[in-house]
């Protein structure tokens, strides 16, 4: 879905303040999602069920302080949701200001880590470097370039911040993919995670208990997000 949206420069520069999204990450704990954070998301520009700027109106209506559109190898979902909150910022006015979430640029890219496919996400890059057209053609690839180590490379080479996604839901464990993941540069793992869809949303406790070990010893970032593929950014389906 080709989306060709303008976006001011003060838009631009919050979408891609790595400074401001590291701190936030440091200070992630269990209870940072789904009302306060919320990092992993998908809308109808991939396979999700939520149009990007009704994401935006529910974290407005959540109290979201931070949020990050990753739609399956496209960033079309994000730039209409930032031209929409970047419109509703100027209807409301400046007095909103503490209100208004700070959306970062996202995305989620399919990767090859250990011959196990993946899927790394990527926040606060620059989505129109030219080191990460290939990974946003809204599907993945199947040539060299879809190895870890490689998409890794793209998203710093953008200015951003990768992170292994949902590391306990692959056919090799965490123990084994965190450490090559570290070795080879990712910056972060998503840490809190509810893989059994609990109403109300809730991280795993076995999985956040091993993950959140492997994160500290290897001195990655902790992320957390509910992969909402349905119509509420409070649960996963």
């Amino acid at each position: 879905m080709a989306v060709n949206l303008q976006t001011s420069d003060s838009t631009r520069v919050a979408a891609q303040n790595v400074s401001a999204l590291k701190q936030v990450f440091r200070n992630i704990h269990p209870e940072s999602c789904p009302r306060s954070f919320n990092f992993h998301m998908h809308t109808i520009h991939s396979d999700g069920k939520l149009k990007p700027e009704e994401a935006i109106e529910q974290a407005i209506a959540i109290g979201l302080k931070g949020l990050a559109i990753t739609d399956h190898h496209t960033v079309s979902g994000y730039l209409k949701a930032s031209h929409w909150l970047e419109n509703w910022k100027q209807k409301h006015g400046d007095d909103t200001h503490n209100q208004t979430p700070h959306l970062w640029t996202g995305v989620e890219i399919n990767a090859y880590l250990l011959g196990t496919e993946v899927h790394i996400l990527g926040y606060g890059f620059n989505p129109e470097h030219p080191c990460l057209a290939g990974y946003l053609l809204g599907h993945g690839s199947m040539d060299e370039d879809v190895d870890a180590v490689h998409v890794i490379a793209a998203i710093h080479q953008a200015g951003g911040v990768a992170v292994l996604a949902h590391p306990a839901r692959y056919r090799r464990s965490p123990a084994e993919l965190i450490p090559e993941a570290a070795k080879l540069g990712i910056d972060g793992v998503e840490t809190y995670y509810a893989y059994d869809n609990p109403r109300p949303w809730r991280p795993s406790p076995k999985q956040t208990h091993l993950v959140q070990q492997l994160s500290t010893f290897y001195g990655l970032f902790n992320t957390c997000g509910t992969d909402t593929h349905g119509l509420s950014l409070l649960q996963r389906l």
